[in-house]
């Protein structure tokens, strides 16, 4: 599966809710399980970025779709991108001409 890392910032309205976030994560966690997803880890963090949630998903409409369903409930704001490991890195840069 591939790896994604997702950026999440808090609206007003996540913000106003903020106590509400543990079981919206676990939300998210079963709805990224009932595509065949999986969120790994989940990370308050300090900065520009308030959540940082790192994800395995079969392909990247499938994340994209998760990413999609997140934002339509206006807790958050997200930014995801997809994360090539060590391994795939390593099979890139040795398929390069």
């Amino acid at each position: 599966m591939a790896t994604y890392v997702s950026l999440l910032k808090y609206t007003q309205k996540g913000a106003e809710s903020i106590k509400q976030v543990p079981a919206r994560i676990d939300a998210a966690k079963q709805a990224a399980k009932a595509v065949g997803a999986e969120i790994k880890q989940v990370y308050l963090v300090m900065g520009r970025y308030d959540v940082v949630a790192i994800m395995e998903a079969p392909d990247d409409e499938t994340a994209a779709k998760l990413a999609l369903t997140t934002a339509m409930q206006g807790n958050v704001q997200t930014e995801t991108l997809r994360a090539f490991s060590e391994a795939e890195f390593r099979r890139l840069v040795a398929a390069l001409p």
